[in-house]
């Protein structure tokens, strides 16, 4: 994989989020157990998602026995910080000051303000 991380399509990027819930190698089951859908998905779905998630090199299919387990190989962490990076760089030209403009005109209150400021004075973002 490269040193940019693709950005995934919103049923890949779920399944990713369910895997990163579950700290660690899972089943599919356990990741399908975690995923946040509205609308169920079946379980052959779950397994394609999984299938293109190991093509792009976000996880790795390991067997034991019967089992398939999977290992994530992006940290979320790592997947947030590049989008949002290349979000910042894709609508605002890198320019940091429109981006905080167009998130306080978003409608944000009062307190989500405040604890935007206050992470930004303890150094946490």
């Amino acid at each position: 994989m490269s040193d940019k991380i693709t950005r995934l399509p919103d049923a890949e990027l779920e399944v990713m989020q369910a895997l990163w819930a579950c700290e660690g190698p899972a089943e599919s089951s356990l990741i399908l157990h975690h995923m946040k859908r509205a609308v169920p998905i079946a379980p052959t779905t779950l397994l394609t998602l999984l299938g293109r998630l190991e093509g792009k090199g976000f996880l790795r299919m390991e067997k034991q026995g019967r089992l398939n387990r999977y290992i994530p190989l992006i940290e979320e962490k790592q997947y947030l910080s590049e989008q949002s990076r290349s979000f910042l760089e894709r609508l605002f030209g890198g320019n940091l000051s429109a981006f905080a403009a167009a998130l306080c005109e978003s409608g944000l209150s009062s307190e989500e303000i405040e604890e935007l400021r206050d992470l930004l004075k303890k150094g946490e973002l």
